[in-house]
């Protein structure tokens, strides 16, 4: 297989990934284009080309492990850790975890959401690679990167299969100092 460079948010319309991911229309509400990656899992050389993307994106930033946003960031995040011989942190939702966990609260549109991680998940000195599928406004991710930071890692980069530009998360994870990169872009909602 030959990679493609990664790709932004103006990449070319013909790209084999954009082109897998389905669009649905005013869901969850009127007026939402939801960009569904299903169709890309289901796909195993369009999800293959997603994992090995993805891998190049995070080459060269000395990853140690690699954190996945609940629930699709775990397949991405699960597959990428596991093609890159590193461990795998699950970023899960409130009360998921059974061990002793560290969380973040974060704002959501309408009152207030908070991820969690066991306390002895990740160190001093890891450098996390965060992952997930979608980026819109930035919120989650914004959270897990502060909450693995409280741990005393370093968060030098994200990776997403999508990007929804227009509602501005990338560039609000840029400025909490994050690389990020977007394999595909989606104007809209």
């Amino acid at each position: 297989m030959v990679l493609r460079p990664i790709l932004r948010a103006d990449a070319m319309s013909d790209d084999p990934l954009r082109a897998l991911i389905r669009t649905i229309p005013d869901f969850p509400k009127p007026g939402i284009q939801f960009r569904d990656i299903t169709t890309v899992l289901r796909d195993a050389e369009g999800f293959g080309l997603a994992i090995a993307r993805m891998k190049v994106a995070l080459a060269g930033h000395d990853i140690t492990m690699i954190a996945g946003i609940e629930a699709r960031g775990f397949i991405f995040g699960a597959a990428l850790a596991r093609e890159m011989g590193l461990g795998f942190v699950p970023i899960r939702k409130k009360d998921k975890l059974p061990g002793r966990t560290i969380g973040m609260n974060y704002a959501l549109e309408y009152g207030q959401d908070r991820i969690e991680i066991h306390d002895d998940a990740v160190g001093a000195g890891d450098r996390i690679g965060l992952v997930d599928d979608l980026i819109a406004t930035g919120g989650t991710a914004i959270a897990a990167t502060k909450l693995l930071r409280s741990a005393g890692t370093e968060v030098p980069l994200a990776v997403f299969l999508v990007d929804l530009p227009d509602l501005g998360g990338a560039e609000r994870l840029r400025g909490e100092g994050v690389i990020v990169e977007a394999l595909v872009g989606f104007a809209g909602h």
